[in-house]
């Protein structure tokens, strides 16, 4: 059991008899004799659907544990992404529907933490930030400011911002939330 005032972003609970995951908490302690509260986004884990709930933060739930799996993912087939346990070569299949928007941001080979309930694969967990490589973009041009920006194409498909001294073959830091540039990244670190 976990009182409501400890809830963090990524944790399980369950809530009216149904699992969910806590997307954002956000505790405001209460003044005097008033108590206070925790205002939480929550992901039903059997529906997907989406919440906004307050609890007091004296409310006491239950904590739903999460099996994690390291997965190196395969392929996309169809509305299916396919995940492969580099130890024991059991694979798995996630819709996209699970995994969400950031299912473009998949590239074969990456490993990601798969987060299980009852044996259901509920959750794929990105970092948040990827290391990914520019397959296409403009060639440099010195003469104009850093400050512009211009179309690069990446290895998974997406098409992002870079700064004009970004070239094709550089390695880039995205940010996964935005899905900005965020620094070009040490080539040398991934062994490129």
């Amino acid at each position: 059991m976990t009182l409501a005032s400890q809830l963090r972003s990524g944790m399980a609970i369950a809530f009216e008899g149904q699992p969910y995951q806590v997307i954002a908490a956000d505790y405001h302690p209460g003044q005097g004799k008033m108590g206070g509260v925790c205002h939480t986004h929550l992901r039903n884990l059997n529906t997907g659907t989406l919440r906004d709930y307050s609890f007091r933060s004296e409310l006491k739930l239950q904590e739903v544990d999460l099996a994690k799996q390291s997965l190196e993912f395969l392929y996309t087939s169809g509305e299916q992404c396919c995940f492969m346990n580099p130890a024991s070569f059991e694979q798995t299949e996630i819709s996209r529907e699970v995994i969400g928007p950031r299912a473009e941001l998949l590239i074969p080979g990456m490993t990601l933490q798969i987060e299980f309930l009852d044996g259901r694969p509920v959750q794929v967990v990105f970092p948040d930030v990827l290391e990914v490589k520019v397959t296409d973009t403009a060639p440099p041009l010195h003469q104009q400011a850093d400050s512009n920006f211009k179309p690069a194409h990446l290895e998974n498909g997406l098409e992002v911002l870079v700064p004009q001294f970004i070239k094709t073959g550089d390695l880039i830091r995205l940010h996964v939330e935005t899905l900005k540039y965020m620094a070009r990244a040490d080539a040398k670190a991934r062994g490129a």
